[in-house]
């Protein structure tokens, strides 16, 4: 009879930590870039060594030299121009003069540091540092960790960090002598087809072309502007709302308006009195009869006044004249805030007619013609693409927001699309007239060499 000895509870942790390392181990093997073999140095290490942050440094040349960071933990791209970056490279630049740093890990602290680097120590590192050389059989030293954690390094730590570094190590060695073994397997003659393979791919003629942001935008919207100076009290409607025709939009505070209609009525009460007043002392006094006309005049004039005086309070609320989708920013942004007459406030806009502007920079302006193809890819709809034509380019550039100076271009959908919404965004890719390929490459360091050499 066979049985199986199952792992005590003492030796269960020690088979995890192998199998992490056994399947580290193999990742490192199955790298196929050094960019990959970087990445899983600095992110995947962590399976079996727990840290908060950790930097790959590679040397640029000898000792004297300072290390690099290509990598760090849970960063895509580094910074160059961190203050972070900036400061680790200076300290290990300072602890490799001083000969602090040798082949072999070890615990760096503040101590180390000379005086104008300890600032630094305390704004940038939380914690307890581990520096570990990546060393290759050959004593070639690769790169170097720089790790960071809250708690202190253990012997353990250390004997596994050492292992993990020469299995890196032999992987980087690797992987740069196959990338630069191709060029030796090209044969010396053939070298001159270079040239003449690169000549002929710049002269290959392709379409000129340029990408710009682009907005859907309403096609001849009615505009809402204010019919009068004054405060909007109230906003009725949300944004984005069908309205109907007559649906109330926004409010005017009235008190003025009120009472300077109340005033006007009064003031054609007393008018009509006194002209009422002079016709029938006309009667008795003849000389009172060319009052009579005067007073007449008068009431006219407050009519008058009180009919402009209605007419303004008629136009305390702004309705909508027909039906459509109402734009505007936000209700926050009008409510109590003084207004002039023709200021824009709304619009109210047909969804389902629509039209493409595409704000080009100057920078990357080319020759368009009415009727040049696009290519629109909106940020809400990202797997699908959607034709369009050109319609109307702006002559003059104007300032958008951002201080970038840009070409308005105008342009409509090949194919209606109704999911398209107003206000959605994206990118349009332009298309200009066909050129060799090497304008479309050296077309933006063309302009700026005649910009500075001026011909």
């Amino acid at each position: 009879m066979t049985t199986t000895a199952e792992p005590t509870t003492q030796q269960l942790p020690t088979l995890i930590h192998l199998a992490a390392l056994t399947h580290l181990e193999g990742q490192v093997r199955a790298a196929k870039t050094i960019q990959e073999l970087r990445f899983l140095s600095v992110n995947e290490t962590r399976r079996l060594i727990p840290y908060d942050q950790v930097f790959l440094l590679s040397p640029s040349g000898p000792a004297t030299n300072a290390y690099c960071v290509l990598n760090a933990s849970s960063v895509a791209v580094v910074d160059r121009d961190a203050p972070m970056i900036v400061w680790l490279e200076q300290a290990v630049q300072a602890l490799r003069r001083a000969g602090t740093t040798s082949e072999q890990p070890m615990v760096v602290t503040a101590d180390m540091l000379p005086d104008s680097l300890r600032d630094g120590w305390r704004e940038f590192v939380k914690g307890h540092v581990f520096w570990c050389p990546l060393q290759h059989p050959d004593k070639t030293v690769l790169g170097a960790w720089w790790f960071e954690r809250d708690f202190a390094w253990q012997e353990n730590d250390v004997a596994i960090v050492h292992r993990l570094a020469g299995s890196y190590a032999y992987a980087w060695k690797a992987l740069s002598k196959k990338a630069q073994s191709w060029s030796r397997k090209i044969r010396r003659p053939v070298w001159w087809l270079l040239p003449a393979a690169a000549f002929a791919l710049l002269c290959l003629p392709i379409r000129i072309s340029a990408v710009a942001p682009v907005k859907v935008m309403a096609k001849d919207p009615v505009v809402v502007s204010a019919p009068m100076d004054g405060v909007i009290a109230d906003v009725l409607m949300q944004p984005n709302q069908t309205v109907q025709p007559g649906a109330s939009l926004f409010r005017y505070e009235d008190t003025n308006l009120r009472n300077q209609f109340r005033v006007a009525e009064k003031q054609l009460a007393v008018a009509q009195a006194e002209h009422s007043q002079a016709v029938q002392a006309g009667f008795s006094d003849p000389r009172r009869k060319a009052d009579a006309r005067l007073k007449e005049v008068e009431a006219d004039l407050r009519r008058i006044e009180l009919d402009y005086a209605k007419e303004m309070l008629d136009q305390v609320e702004v309705r909508a004249s027909q039906t459509g989708l109402l734009l505007y920013s936000d209700k926050s942004d009008w409510v109590g805030r003084p207004v002039t007459v023709g200021e824009r406030i709304m619009e109210i806009a047909d969804p389902k007619l629509i039209e493409l502007r595409i704000d080009l920079p100057v920078a990357d302006a080319i020759v368009l013609k009415e009727g040049a193809e696009a290519v629109v890819f909106l940020t809400s709809l990202p797997l699908e693409s959607f034709s369009a034509t050109v319609i109307h380019t702006s002559y003059q550039a104007e300032v958008l927001p951002g201080d970038i100076l840009a070409y308005r271009v105008t342009a409509r959908l090949t194919q209606p699309d109704s999911r398209l919404r107003i206000g959605w965004q994206g990118t349009a890719k332009i298309y200009g007239e066909e050129g060799p390929l090497a304008y479309l490459l050296l077309r933006r360091p063309l302009t700026t060499v005649r910009q500075w050499v001026g011909w």
